[in-house]
């Protein structure tokens, strides 16, 4: 049996070696191989009728005409769009007649020279297969068979059992074996959520003895194993697939659709020593997303691939909360979307459900986004991200801190609050696993920034201590270090020494906490700049008490508690100051250190206070103590990223200046008013010429000293200014 220990500390980081591209510049590089030589994806979900009613040559023409160069089509599991021979496989409807549908449009793309993946999705089948192989579907908690919610006359299939691994294992050996494609992608591989089938039930019990959790709580130690289970089980159908394929054509790839940020359900480390490339599912935003989601899953991503490609899967239509797959959203939204995708390093895959057209509009904003990249291909092909900030996330904090119950509070509104700070600051980042704290990883970065990170291990906890030590700086807020890896709960902070703070106790731990306030104890700091003239400032809603290491030190933050919230006759302050610390912040060697023991990240995005979101800002730039590689000043709401080519350097602006920036959708573009960009040249590197890409247009540029300047007149809803060097 493997423990939760062994798993956790038996994840392999992969080697990567580093690239002389100038200080902050360096980041690991991808083997050459056809997995990088996709730039513009495009992706039909064909719909069982499609061998009989779509027009396989206007698609073609489509794709020369928006230079798309990889394509992803419909192969097989719930519907085989080919005549298979796997009993059970159930062949579409409309195939008779159209045997060749499928090998026809492979042969077509590959005469095209695109990269063709086949696409399989296991999640569902059918009656038959429920008669004759009852042990294939899923089973809910209760012991009921699980109908599928959207069509009940299919059923749910269990995915850590036989139907995975024998009977998708032979469609998978059957499609890899009959059609020259490039590797299979699935969809829905991953199960439709916990299973109480007798397989899973035998196969849980024979490697941790014990029965299957009945609730996904982190107080039941059944729960906590099972994280573990279900991830082994998984990454070795992973392995099992891309064996098979590799069998059949030692060129192609298994490609999961699966990865992500903290949330995701697979260790991210794993994903990124398994996927020779991946592709980041997240087709529009819903709800609160901010418009900067789509880059952030890119920067998750490449925290562990590093430099292999990384797709950015996007619709026109609407698919959430609810679906209107077959229409098409506004082009602005769209356009906005995809393009904060490239400017953080993903090439654009969009998703078209059913190859019959039933709403032109989406195709013309694909078209226009498409020809332009392609356009511009090559300062596109990055090489490495110019960045000198590095934002943490932390998938054993989710999983043996947080649980689903505290997703939302504990781990992405911390996270989001951060990420919404350093857009509006306009600093250049990147995202960082925290298993990969090595030094290999971590010291092309000045600061790190540890958003309530709270489970972090005796280990990491020693490598963020040695990279202080080496000049790095941190940022930390709330839980940070309090627990270990496996959740539980410490004495004091794993980082006690570096913040300068013992942990005394939870000031809450069921409900927030509010009407709290600080009190300004030192006027002057470089934490208040902008703030000068408040006389208190909101305090958190989630709080610890602590105290100093140094008796002598003076907080600039003290604590107001709370004061009563109703009635308002008693909503009056009995206390107006305390001596229990707000804010630590202090030099360390060579490096900065500030720890915020509340919330403060999670307030940015909850509530997205000035206060919080001025001293997280003023927090950083006091921390990091150089300049930032990459200056944009002007008015506006931008995301700004850079990146190195090989011959050439590039700044991504992405204007999100809009009334529906933080809701969607975006219904018009708003230009802004003019940019002034400064970047510094890598070291041996000369400058040659500027150009704006989306206007297509050189720019006049001053350089001295290494430094670049230059002023873009107006932006509408995107803009990449090229610098070619020699």
């Amino acid at each position: 049996m493997v423990t939760r220990r062994e798993f956790m500390q038996g994840a392999a980081v992969a080697s990567m070696m580093l690239g002389g591209l100038g200080k902050g510049l360096a980041f690991p590089v991808a083997d050459a191989d056809w997995f990088d030589k996709p730039m513009r994806w495009a992706q039909i979900n064909m719909t069982e009728d499609d061998p009989a009613k779509m027009d396989v040559a206007f698609w073609m023409d489509y794709f020369r005409r928006i230079r798309a160069d990889a394509v992803c089509l419909s192969a097989g599991g719930v519907v085989a769009f080919y005549p298979t021979d796997i009993r059970y496989h159930h062949r579409s409807r409309w195939l008779a007649g159209h045997e060749d549908f499928l090998a026809d449009m492979v042969e077509r793309c590959m005469q095209q020279d695109m990269v063709v993946l086949l696409r399989t999705d296991p999640h569902a089948t059918y009656q038959d297969v429920y008669e004759a192989h009852p042990e294939w579907i899923a089973v809910d908690a209760e012991g009921n068979k699980r109908r599928h919610p959207d069509d009940p006359s299919m059923w749910i299939t269990c995915a850590l059992g036989g139907y995975n691994f024998d009977f998708m294992n032979d469609v998978t050996r059957e499609i890899a074996t009959r059609f020259h494609a490039y590797g299979i992608f699935s969809n829905r591989w991953t199960g439709s959520g916990m299973c109480y089938c007798d397989s899973c039930k035998k196969l849980f019990y024979d490697a941790y003895h014990q029965q299957l959790p009945r609730h996904r709580s982190l107080s039941d130690p059944a729960y906590r194993d099972y994280i573990v289970w279900e991830q082994q089980r998984l990454f070795a159908l992973w392995e099992l697939w891309d064996k098979t394929i590799r069998h059949a054509r030692p060129h192609a790839r298994y490609i999961a659709n699966s990865g992500g940020g903290a949330g995701s359900g697979l260790d991210m480390t794993r994903v990124g020593e398994l996927a020779p490339t991946l592709f980041a599912d997240r087709q529009c935003r819903s709800g609160d997303m901010a418009p900067w989601a789509n880059g952030k899953s890119g920067k998750e991503y490449r925290a562990t691939l590093g430099m292999k490609a990384i797709g950015g899967i996007f619709n026109v239509g609407i698919i959430a909360p609810y679906r209107w797959l077959n229409s098409a959203k506004s082009p602005a939204e769209t356009r906005m979307w995809v393009q904060d995708g490239m400017a953080n390093g993903m090439r654009p895959w969009f998703n078209m459900v059913s190859g019959s057209v039933h709403d032109r509009r989406g195709l013309k904003v694909i078209e226009d986004l498409y020809v332009w990249h392609a356009k511009w291909d090559r300062y596109f092909r990055n090489t490495a991200p110019i960045a000198r900030v590095g934002l943490v996330y932390s998938q054993q904090t989710a999983q043996f801190h947080a649980g689903p119950e505290n997703m939302a509070r504990m781990i992405d509104q911390p996270i989001d609050g951060m990420y919404q700070s350093l857009v509006e600051a306009r600093i250049p980042f990147e995202m960082v696993h925290d298993r990969m704290f090595d030094a290999e990883h971590i010291d092309r970065y000045k600061l790190l920034l540890l958003p309530n990170i709270a489970a972090l291990s005796d280990k990491q906890c020693d490598q963020l201590k040695a990279y202080v030590k080496r000049g790095g700086s941190l940022v930390a807020t709330y839980e940070t270090s309090l627990y270990d890896e496996h959740g539980t709960k410490r004495e004091n902070f794993g980082l006690g020494d570096l913040f300068g703070a013992q942990y005394v106790s939870h000031v809450n731990t069921e409900k927030v906490v509010q009407n709290t306030y600080l009190h300004i104890d030192q006027p002057g700091t470089p934490l208040l700049r902008g703030l000068e003239d408040a006389d208190y400032l909101m305090g958190g809603t989630w709080q610890l008490t602590t105290r100093a290491t140094d008796q002598g030190m003076r907080a600039p933050l003290t604590r107001i508690p709370a004061v009563i919230n109703l009635p308002m006759e008693k909503t009056f302050w009995t206390t107006e100051k305390t001596a229990e610390p707000e804010v630590y912040m202090h030099e360390s060697g060579k490096g900065r250190v500030v720890y915020f023991p509340w919330d403060i990240d999670r307030l940015v995005w909850d509530v997205h206070s000035y206060d919080h979101l001025l001293l997280l800002q003023n927090a950083v730039e006091w921390a990091m103590n150089e300049p930032v590689p990459v200056r944009v000043k002007g008015a506006g709401f931008f995301d700004v990223t850079a990146w190195m080519q090989k011959d050439s350097m590039t700044v991504h602006l992405v204007n999100m200046t809009n009334a529906m920036a933080m809701r969607p959708d975006v219904c018009q573009l708003i230009p802004s008013q003019p940019q002034q960009v400064e970047i510094e040249l890598p070291a041996g590197r000369r400058f040659v010429k500027a150009h704006a890409l989306m206007k297509d247009a050189p720019l006049k540029a001053e350089h001295s000293g290494g430094t670049v300047r230059m002023s873009v007149e107006s932006v509408l809803d995107y803009e990449v200014v090229a610098i070619d060097l020699a």
